[in-house]
């Protein structure tokens, strides 16, 4: 069964920084696309930005372009979701996938891992 273990999440005020990791097996990671996503209380689970392994095409929500970085190192079989100028709607459980289709919607994921929480403060 595909396992994708997410970490580096915590707390920090905002203007601050975070970097999500999202370590996977060389195999999952072998999969077309991973992307992470985050779900604030109450509301569905939203991509925020993508990454095509094989290719190293990236992909980001509006809301995030600029200050959200994606990247891959292969060698240790982790993405990375660099998050800089952080703001407190960034406040979320945040989420990596392996998907099918490079494309920011969740009915193209295949596999989730188990989250990592991210809360900024004013």
């Amino acid at each position: 069964q595909e396992q994708l273990v997410e970490s580096g999440g915590g707390s920090v005020q905002a203007g601050g920084s975070l970097r999500l990791s999202c370590a996977a097996s060389p195999y999952i990671l072998g999969t077309n696309c991973v992307l992470w996503f985050r779900q604030h209380p109450g509301n569905e689970r939203e991509g925020v930005a993508g990454i095509y392994i094989r290719g190293g095409a990236k992909w980001y929500d509006d809301s995030v372009k600029g200050r959200f970085t994606i990247s891959q190192d292969n060698a240790k079989n982790t993405v990375y979701l660099q998050m800089n100028s952080l703001k407190p709607e960034d406040t979320a459980m945040y989420y990596c996938a392996t998907a099918r289709s490079c494309v920011l919607q969740r009915d193209v994921v295949q596999a989730w891992g188990q989250g990592t929480q991210v809360t900024v403060s004013s």
